[in-house]
């Protein structure tokens, strides 16, 4: 085969690769590359140093061995005698490339061992010579991008039917295409697991597991414990009067809410009075203000009276000190609190 044919081969397959859709690096992937390297000849052979000039074809069994064919054609080879000035000849190859790095755009070295026949004619011996060689290599491939890289080695040769050592050094150029790049893990399924009593927790941990539906249960799948919810009411009068003053109405409006949201709790109103005055007097007093309190919540806001128990305590009951008139102003009051367990 001549190199102008071999050369076409290879570049027709760059070119061709460009029109690919799937273009990448990875197992299963397609290397072609064009290249040129100076031989470094076996001084025994009485031949100058030459040019080899042709392309490989490789293809990647995992992300990082590749498996290639090489072609090339010998050049400006010439032995050291008028007989064998010019030398033609070719070579073959298949190698192992193993490559270091992650796939993608940078730089990859690798490492490559193989063997080659080799052909020349014009040698000193009559006819062809024909050669097995071993071949170890060494380089780097940076890829431009995915898909577009250029090399750089040199490969060691040893003959087998002579024993001779010789060395190439050259440079490429090459596409990367039809590869695939591995699939990241999957996210681990979420196990399933059963839950007769349908509380959301699972059976073999579920300490209760007949949890009557719509129940709120805690980790061990036992009926929670609701934390109570309480409204409190505090209710200030003027001295010696038993009218609920109008700022007070919203106050007493928030405990008739929380009573209609909670139907089945009751409450006690307490009234309370300051220290001036008789016992006596002043046990009416305290009776008179919670019974007003009770009235607002039952004619006012609708709060069955069934559920209102209202009480009076007089003055012996206080909150804060007596001999202050701010102290007296607090004791003045009405108070009530209702306590209801959430479902």
């Amino acid at each position: 085969m001549k190199l102008k044919n071999t050369l076409g081969v290879v570049i027709g397959s760059l070119i061709g690769s460009l029109s690919l859709s799937a273009l990448a690096q990875g197992q299963g992937a397609v290397e072609a590359e064009v290249f040129g390297k100076r031989y470094f000849t076996d001084s025994t052979r009485n031949m100058d140093d030459g040019n080899l000039f042709g392309g490989s074809l490789g293809y990647f069994l995992t992300e990082d061995l590749e498996l290639a064919l090489s072609y090339g054609e010998y050049h400006d080879l010439n032995g050291d005698s008028p007989g064998n000035k010019d030398i033609k000849g070719s070579a073959a190859g298949l190698d192992a490339i193993y490559h270091f790095g992650e796939p993608g755009p940078g730089l990859r070295p690798y490492v490559s061992v193989g063997a080659a026949h080799q052909s020349i004619s014009n040698t000193f011996t009559s006819g062809r010579d024909h050669t097995t060689q071993a071949d170890l290599g060494a380089g780097l491939k940076y890829y431009f991008t995915e898909n577009f890289f250029a090399r750089t080695g040199v490969d060691y040769l040893y003959n087998f039917d002579r024993g001779d050592s010789e060395w190439m050094a050259g440079v490429g150029v090459g596409v990367n295409f039809g590869g695939t790049k591995p699939m990241p893990p999957a996210a681990p399924v979420a196990e399933v697991c059963a839950d007769s009593d349908n509380d959301g927790v699972c059976d073999n941990v579920d300490k209760c597991p007949d949890t009557p539906a719509n129940v709120t249960v805690d980790a061990d799948g036992c009926p929670a414990a609701a934390e109570a919810v309480r409204v409190e009411l505090d209710v200030k009068f003027d001295f010696d009067k038993s009218k609920v003053k109008e700022e007070s109405y919203g106050d007493i409006k928030n405990l008739a809410d929380f009573m209609t949201q909670y139907p089945s709790t009751t409450t006690t109103v307490e009234g309370h009075t300051d220290s001036v005055g008789t016992d006596a007097y002043n046990q009416k007093l305290s009776e008179r203000r919670a019974s007003a309190v009770k009235d607002v919540l039952v004619n006012q806001y609708g709060v069955g009276g069934e559920r209102i128990e209202s009480v009076g305590y007089g003055e012996s009951r206080p909150v804060a000190d007596n001999a202050t008139s701010e102290g007296r102003a607090v004791n003045r009051r009405v108070e009530a609190e209702v306590e209801a367990q959430p479902k």
